[in-house]
């Protein structure tokens, strides 16, 4: 079989969350301009006046200077900050709040910190087969993409096991039930892949890629699907419509409510030429151990049991444990593409390694835990949901974010979090915005706010501490003044 590439899928389209629907900021508007704490905590004058070119852009996009905050302030925190608008106000940061998760990860569990998957068996190998069940122990690792999965089988495979005369079976108790959700709650969209709820056995984001390549005749499209699901039975082909390309899944009519029998109802534009449509899937609670089946099948193997959950017996003897890649490259991913579901995996990790469970109430516990003893009770922590900022309910301040970078700043892991972060006219969400100076940032984005927040360079080599927030129904026309504002650090114009 063709062996994917893991980076690939990894940065897939299935890991973009920054066009999400249906937030209503219920923030209430604060004073204009605020003193903020220097590192020590004495109160100094910031300024109380946007900058021109901030002002201007707000103004050319119809944003009220009331609906965004900024904070502005050397790395080093040493200095009274240069900006500082409505930046004790508490607002919803979307996506940004991830660098709370990844920040906190990386100080707590280290850059190196690995997730591992054990893989157990409870009978002999005999002729090729083993006589009994299989066991694999999900433990949180969110990079478990097709490709490692693959890996993880064929080391199986390795240990002389072709035929499995048992049972395979799951273990996902690390993480508790409880953090499953809808995924249609947040805003209707249940097979968008950033709707994808954590599991402590996560395969391939919970999401499967559908393929579509028209053939040489012209009429009609092959479908296939990565990674195979074992029971799940896809049309071969779907024919080919006339017209423009236009919103082509709407006119694939797919029908989900089968999730073993998808069909497609409708056709799919000539127009288009060959598309990839990443869908979270609708079974998700047996997803893992329908890409087990399916690519142990398509490896050559055979299971005569069933593919079930269930709990790893303690007499089972441990064949071996498959490491994630490090913390370092995990929390890349996630700033870089804005991954949902692997910063809720990072998110409850905190909670299980921090607090013993794995739940959301732990992670948040384990949050502000961290948050009171290196960022200080001078800011409050973030109301966190579920890590990832996917959230109505999440808030913080610009001016605790900003004394958070101030403090990763000189930080040990510093530099694993900066490398993280998009480069603004390189790469990651940042790649198609104005690549006018060097600046390392995260970004945000819902319906109703966009947000900014990293590290900016400035003149004579000084680096900046940048964050920006709008929470407005046209929330996402302030980007132009979020550039202006970076611009305005970057150059040191008054």
């Amino acid at each position: 079989m063709r062996c994917p590439s893991s980076r690939s899928l990894l940065v897939r389209p299935l890991v973009h969350a920054a066009a999400l629907a249906a937030f209503v900021w219920a923030g209430t508007p604060a004073a204009l301009a605020q003193p903020m704490p220097t590192a020590a905590g004495s109160p100094v004058a910031a300024s109380t006046a946007l900058p021109p070119a901030v002002e201007a852009a707000l103004a050319r996009a119809k944003v009220p200077r009331e609906s965004v905050t900024f904070f502005v302030a050397d790395a080093e925190g040493r200095q009274p900050p240069r900006l500082a608008w409505r930046a004790q106000e508490p607002v919803n940061p979307a996506s940004v709040m991830k660098l709370v998760t990844t920040y906190a990860a990386l100080d707590l569990l280290g850059p190196a910190y690995t997730w591992s998957t054990p893989v157990y068996a409870d009978g002999a190998v005999v002729d090729g087969t083993l006589q009994g069940n299989l066991y694999l122990r999900g433990q949180g690792d969110p990079t478990m993409v097709v490709e490692r999965l693959w890996l993880l089988l064929r080391r199986v495979q390795a240990l002389g096991i072709r035929r499995i005369a048992g049972d395979v079976v799951v273990d996902r108790s690390a993480f508790d039930a409880g953090v499953e959700s809808d995924p249609a709650a947040f805003d209707g969209e249940p097979l968008r892949p950033y709707n994808a709820s954590p599991d402590a056995f996560l395969v391939n984001f919970r999401s499967v890629t559908l393929d579509f390549t028209p053939e040489a005749g012209g009429r009609f499209a092959v479908v296939s699907a990565e990674p195979p699901l074992a029971g799940v039975s896809f049309p071969a082909r779907v024919p080919l419509g006339t017209g423009e390309c236009g919103d082509w899944r709407t006119a694939l009519q797919a029908d989900f409510a089968d999730p073993t029998q998808p069909r497609f109802a409708g056709t799919l534009p000539a127009a288009c030429g060959a598309r990839s449509w990443p869908v979270a899937w609708p079974d998700p609670q047996r997803f893992g151990l329908r890409a087990i089946g399916g690519l142990w099948q398509q490896m050559g193997g055979q299971i005569d049991g069933q593919l079930r959950l269930g709990a790893v017996p303690t007499t089972a003897r441990l064949l071996f444990e498959a490491a994630s890649p490090p913390l370092a490259q995990v929390v890349r991913d996630i700033n870089k593409y804005s991954n949902n579901v692997m910063t809720q995996q990072l998110f409850l990790t905190l909670g299980l390694t921090q607090r013993q469970r794995g739940s959301f109430d732990a992670a948040r516990a384990a949050v502000r835990q961290w948050w009171t003893s290196r960022v200080g009770g001078s800011e409050p922590a973030p109301v966190m949901v579920n890590g990832a900022g996917l959230s109505r309910e999440d808030r913080l301040t610009a001016a605790g974010l900003a004394r958070m970078l101030q403090v990763a700043w000189r930080s040990p892991v510093m530099p694993e979090l900066i490398a993280s972060l998009p480069v603004m006219g390189v790469d990651g969400t940042l790649r198609n915005r104005p690549a006018t100076t060097s600046a390392h940032l995260k970004t945000g984005s819902l319906r109703d706010v966009a947000a900014i927040a990293g590290y900016v360079d400035g003149a004579g080599g000084r680096r900046w501490v940048v964050v920006g927030i709008a929470n407005d129904p046209v929330a996402g026309a302030a980007r132009p003044a979020f550039d202006a504002l970076v611009e305005w650090v970057a150059r040191g114009t008054p």
